[in-house]
């Protein structure tokens, strides 16, 4: 797994198989929430990958050891309460 700490707002989220996933809103322990603009058509949820999937942060974009396809089915959705 990579240092989380080098992951930033707004960092492109990249597959393995080089399709976008995602977009970084922040990170929230382990585990990286997506803006919710990229987090699908459920309105009132975040969506958050694993941290343990980043292979490596390159530049504005973070790497992820499973293609996109993959990755999305690991997706954590958690419903964002009192807004």
């Amino acid at each position: 797994m990579a240092n989380l700490d080098q992951i930033k707002e707004h960092m492109d989220i990249i597959g393995a198989d080089g399709v976008h996933v995602g977009t970084v809103d922040r990170i929230e322990g382990d585990r990286i929430k997506l803006t919710k603009s990229e987090s699908g058509s459920h309105s009132g949820h975040h969506h958050y990958i694993s941290g343990g999937l980043v292979a490596e942060v390159e530049g504005d974009t973070v790497r992820l050891s499973a293609n996109a396809d993959v990755a999305v089915t690991f997706e954590e959705e958690k419903d964002d309460e009192g807004i």
